[in-house]
């Protein structure tokens, strides 16, 4: 893998980070009906979590000398998480996250591959701590649907 193709790689991951983080944000947000607080406070926990490791991500990219996407406009273009513009039910959330957390879970794994190959160990070790973070989250709403 060459520097662009990495860099390309790394943006798009931290887009689609972020995208997820604006999605479980949404749905915490706008979800109703009878179990809302569950779900609420899931969603909530979800969000918190992934908001918080934003920063760091972003510091990772500039540490290497990679500007940080901060647009919409970009987001959108390069990230593999989809927006959801209308408002599902509270199991259409659960299950569109899970979607998004199961793939952001190979989007780190490849990430990580990619950083190891080219002596980033800091970042890898950041991206394996990703992907465990999702993992956690995916074990959550997969229990959540049974």
């Amino acid at each position: 893998m060459d520097k662009t193709e990495y860099e390309a790689m790394l943006k798009a991951a931290f887009a689609s980070e972020f995208s997820f983080f604006l999605k479980a944000a949404g749905f915490h947000w706008n979800v109703e009906g009878n179990s809302f607080p569950q779900y609420h406070e899931l969603f909530g926990k979800i969000y918190g979590e992934v908001y918080a490791s934003i920063d760091t991500f972003a510091e990772q990219l500039r540490a290497l000398r990679i500007y940080a996407p901060a647009a919409f406009e970009v987001f959108d273009e390069i990230s593999a998480v989809e927006c959801q513009e209308g408002v599902p039910g509270a199991m259409q959330m659960t299950q569109e996250l899970l979607a998004d957390s199961d793939l952001m879970c190979e989007i780190f794994r490849a990430a990580y591959s990619a950083a190891e190959q080219m002596g980033d160990y800091g970042l890898a070790n950041f991206l394996a701590d990703r992907q465990d973070a999702h993992k956690k989250h995916s074990w959550m709403l997969r229990s959540t649907l049974k």
